[in-house]
């Protein structure tokens, strides 16, 4: 379970915009909001190397988030509702915090992770991870950091749905548990070369080529004024 719970401190911003933004991108701040209870909200940055040390913990992108305001005191528990990422470098560029309430559930996307080698991949099959992410609800504590889907059993053909997944106390699956296909496993594709079409009966051949038949036939007259041209014989004067 996520289970975990992490000081950060951050500091409010004045001002908001796409100006504001590149500015503190370049002193190393990351800009977000805080969406605190009801319908108060705080336009915030975070230090990018606090923001990575809390993203890599063991909580992942899942654990609680206990947001202070600079020169404040009062705790916001939070999560980490939405986040931005640089098209180019990757680096996260903004993010949406919202703060919880830990004795009410919350809703939240979680990674299924496939573990074990199945047996029919050792036979020549193709494992396939068809959703890497599945939809839960449960107390902001209890939000798994990633689920673990054993896929060593599957066969060639086989496939594991939602409703294959081991329960979880604490935890409801919100999606479709017959429809919701988790893993497959099948057959590698075969590469098929087209066979040469023929051309159509009356259709035009392009210039200069002819049916494989008369090309052959031709080689073959061809072959005795060929020989007669080469015997070497003279016209009586």
């Amino acid at each position: 379970m996520a289970g975990e719970r992490i000081k950060l401190t951050v500091k409010e911003r004045d001002s908001r915009g796409s100006a504001d933004a590149r500015r503190l991108r370049k002193q190393g701040f990351i800009p977000g909001v805080l969406y605190g209870k009801g319908k108060s909200s705080y336009a915030i940055a975070v230090p990018e190397r606090e923001l990575r040390r809390v993203l890599s913990g063991a909580g992942g992108l899942h654990a609680i988030l206990d947001v202070v305001l600079e020169g404040q005191s009062t705790t916001h528990a939070s999560i980490l509702k939405d986040y931005q990422q640089d098209p180019i470098r990757g680096h996260i560029s903004h993010i949406d915090l919202h703060e919880v309430r830990l004795d009410q559930p919350i809703q939240a996307s979680v990674t299924v992770q496939l573990i074990g080698e199945p047996a029919g991949v050792k036979e020549g099959g193709v494992l396939s991870q068809v959703q890497r992410e599945i939809n839960v609800e449960a107390l902001p504590m209890e939000i798994p950091e990633h689920i673990d889907l054993d896929v060593s059993g599957m066969a060639i053909g086989d496939t594991l749905r939602l409703a294959d997944l081991a329960s979880i106390d604490g935890v409801s699956y919100l999606d479709d548990p017959e429809e919701t296909v988790l893993a497959s496993v099948g057959l590698p594709a075969r590469e098929i070369e087209p066979e040469p079409e023929e051309p159509a009966e009356g259709e035009e051949l392009p210039e200069g080529e002819v049916p494989e038949g008369e090309a052959a036939e031709g080689a073959a007259e061809g072959e005795a004024p060929a020989a007669e041209a080469g015997s070497g014989e003279q016209p009586e004067s």
